[in-house]
Formats: C-alpha cells, sequence, structure tokens
C-alpha cells in the first residue's frame, strides 16, 4: 500500500501542459504594456493607438470566447485545441514582421480570437479529467499560469522586447505557443465533445437566474481586486513613496504570492467545499483592505514593512477565483463548458470595470480610498453568489 501512495499524488503530463498553455496567453496579452513605447515610436503612431492593441485583444477575447464555446462545443478537443494554437503562433510570428500598425491590431484579435476558444477549454479540460475530489486543486493549477506570467512571463517578455526590439516579444509569443502545442499533443488524451445538441438547449441553462447571478459575482470579484492592482502605483507611491524600481519587485512578489494563494484556494475548496473556501477569500481580502486603511493613516510607511502585507493581499486576492469558478460550474450543472466560456468574459469585465471604478475613486478622493471601495465591492460578490446559492436550493 504505501508503495502506491506516490502513484496516487502524482500529477497527470496533460496537467502541466495546460499551464504552460494558460501561461502563453496570459503573458502575450500582458506584455504588450511593456513594450508600447518601443511600438509606437517604431510604427509611427501615439502611445494611446498602440495601447489599443490591449484594448483589441481583451474585446476579442470577451466577445468571442463565448460564442467559441457554444459553436465548439461538438468538436474533438484535441482538433479545436491544435487549430487554435496554430492559429496563435501564426498571428505572432506575423506580428513580429509587420510594418503596418493597421494589420498588427488585425494580428492581435487573431491571437485573441484563438485565445478565447483555447482558456476556457483548458479550464474545462481540468474540471472534466480531475479525479474525484481534485476538481479545485487542478482548476487553481491552470488559473496559476496566470499568476505566473505576471511574476515571470511579463517581465522575461519586456526585458527581452527592451533588449531585441519589440518584435521579440512576438517571436518569443508564437515559441511558447508553439511549445504548448507541442506539450498537448504530446500528454492531453481525447476528450469526448458535448453530444450534440441545438444550440438553444445546450445555453439554456446559463439563463437560470443563479448562473447569471454567478457570472455577475465573478465580474465583481475580479472588479474589486483591479481597483487596487490597476492603481497599485499611484497607491504605493502616496503610501510608501515607491517609484517604478521598487514596483517591479513588488510585482513579481505579487506574482509569485499569487500563484500560492490560488493553488491554497484550490485545495481548500476540495477540502472544505467552494462556498466556505469563498468565504474565507472574501473575509480574508477585507482584511487585508482594512490593513491597508490603517498604514494610510501612518503614512508613510517603509516599502519593506509592506511586502508581507503585500503578499498577503495578492495571496487571497488570488485565492478567490478557484472556489469561485467551482460555485459557477455547480450551479451552472450541464452547461458548464459554456458557462466557464462566460466566466473568462467577466473576468475581462472585470479587470475593465475596475480600471473604470479606480480611475473614478482616484480622481474623485485619492488613492487612499481605495482599499475600502475594493473591500465593498468584494463583499458585494459574496452577497451575489449567496443570492445564486438560494435560486439553485430553490429549484
Amino acid at each position: 500500500m504505501p508503495a502506491t501512495a506516490p502513484q496516487r499524488a502524482r500529477l497527470p503530463a496533460w496537467l502541466p501542459a495546460l499551464v504552460l498553455t494558460t501561461f502563453t496567453f496570459a503573458t502575450d496579452d500582458y506584455v504588450i504594456a511593456g513594450v508600447l513605447p518601443a511600438i509606437s515610436a517604431d510604427l509611427g503612431v501615439s502611445q494611446a493607438a498602440a495601447g489599443q492593441l490591449v484594448t483589441a485583444f481583451s474585446l476579442a477575447f470577451a466577445l468571442t470566447a463565448p460564442i467559441a464555446s457554444v459553436t465548439t462545443a461538438t468538436w474533438p478537443r484535441r482538433r479545436l485545441l491544435t487549430g487554435a494554437l496554430t492559429l496563435f503562433v501564426l498571428a505572432n510570428w506575423a506580428a513580429a514582421l509587420t510594418t503596418s500598425y493597421a494589420l498588427l491590431l488585425g494580428l492581435r484579435v487573431l491571437a485573441a480570437i484563438a485565445a478565447a476558444a483555447v482558456v476556457p477549454t483548458a479550464y474545462a479540460i481540468a474540471t472534466t479529467l480531475a479525479p474525484e475530489g481534485r476538481q479545485g486543486r487542478y482548476l487553481a493549477l491552470v488559473m496559476g499560469g496566470l499568476t505566473g506570467s505576471l511574476a515571470l512571463g511579463v517581465p522575461i517578455g519586456t526585458w527581452m522586447g527592451g533588449a531585441f526590439g519589440w518584435q521579440a516579444t512576438f517571436w518569443t509569443g508564437g515559441a511558447l505557443g508553439l511549445l504548448a502545442l507541442a506539450a498537448l499533443r504530446a500528454t492531453l488524451p481525447e476528450t469526448p465533445p458535448v453530444p450534440a445538441m441545438p444550440i438553444r438547449e445546450r445555453i439554456a441553462p446559463l439563463a437560470r437566474p443563479q448562473v447569471l447571478l454567478g457570472l455577475l459575482g465573478i465580474v465583481a470579484i475580479v472588479l474589486g481586486s483591479m481597483i487596487v492592482l490597476t492603481y497599485l502605483a499611484p497607491f504605493l507611491h502616496d503610501l510608501a513613496g515607491a517609484g517604478p524600481a521598487e514596483l517591479g519587485w513588488v510585482f513579481a512578489l505579487a506574482g509569485l504570492a499569487g500563484f500560492a494563494g490560488g493553488q491554497l484556494g484550490g485545495r481548500a475548496a476540495d477540502r472544505w467545499g467552494a462556498d466556505r473556501a469563498l468565504v474565507t477569500g472574501v473575509v480574508g481580502f477585507t482584511a487585508v483592505m482594512a490593513a491597508f486603511g490603517a498604514c494610510w493613516l501612518l503614512r508613510p510607511v517603509p516599502l519593506m514593512a509592506l511586502l508581507p502585507l503585500l503578499a498577503v493581499w495578492a495571496g487571497v486576492s488570488w485565492w478567490i477565483p478557484p472556489p469561485a469558478q467551482t460555485r459557477l460550474l455547480a450551479l451552472a450543472g450541464p452547461a458548464g463548458p459554456q458557462a466557464l466560456a462566460l466566466n473568462s468574459s467577466a473576468v475581462y469585465a472585470g479587470v475593465s470595470g475596475g480600471g473604470a471604478a479606480g480611475g473614478l475613486v482616484l480622481a474623485g478622493h485619492g488613492s487612499g480610498w481605495l482599499p475600502a471601495v475594493a473591500a465593498g465591492v468584494e463583499l458585494v460578490a459574496l452577497v451575489l453568489f449567496w443570492l445564486a446559492r438560494r435560486f439553485n436550493q430553490t429549484e
């Protein structure tokens, strides 16, 4: 019996391949911000126009993900991933060769369409193939590719762009996509597609109140987190006098702590249940925001003294999504894969909303109010999930 225990604990080879895949797409999305000045200068457009490369990717992903999930539900998974990753690789390598801003913008849309087909599929495969009792843990690992990109992929991609030109980031993105494709082809078993049925029947469960409330809860969770993350630079400048050099280390710390928090949140969802893990994460987030508020009253505070609190903030921020998504899957029932696609759109809606809401708070009341507003939004998310559970219990 003892000899078989390590075999039971060993992760399947396809799971790291899925992590690499989400890492690749997240890096490709986030890294553009680090090379915007170089793209602007080389293509002869303003930095504001260059910034639309990020906007185009995010909007294309948000709009395409639910459509792609429904229309490709009956496709074999390996074939879908192969086609989408191939498109992603070609779009990135073509972007490295173009000298036209308009063409580059179109290629970013193509890369986003590929991402919209792959990322929700990766989440669905992880939850479908996960052993009993490990669904949250496997989902957290695949989501770990997102935090890993913040800690490793984005700094490396930005450095390569500065050292070898912005084209190097796209060459690297295509190479990562090719590596992810090879890893998936070598390790991923063919999973059965969703049985054929009319599209109306396939998406009908998504219209249930509990699913809609769950999706709104996801929006609120991401929005609350992004209120602080988007404006972390002015907040830490006002609180601790931190400059750009210090922020690089802060973001690396946040990425590592976020990865650890995501894994713990996934394990908690499996062991405690999604609801208890979700409440724990939101309460932890609210406590950290209260601590930030206390620090604000004592400013200036040395940045070194804030690092443990910043690590806890990043950890609880990424603790929350795995149990939230596990709960959303339970609410959606047989429409789980389509719910995960809408979840991806909800995430991008939360990212955009967090930037907008945080900007209003910053402009109207100053950075010191950001933690309080973020905590309030997270508590609203908890209420939305509570209402979703009540609707689910009454059916």
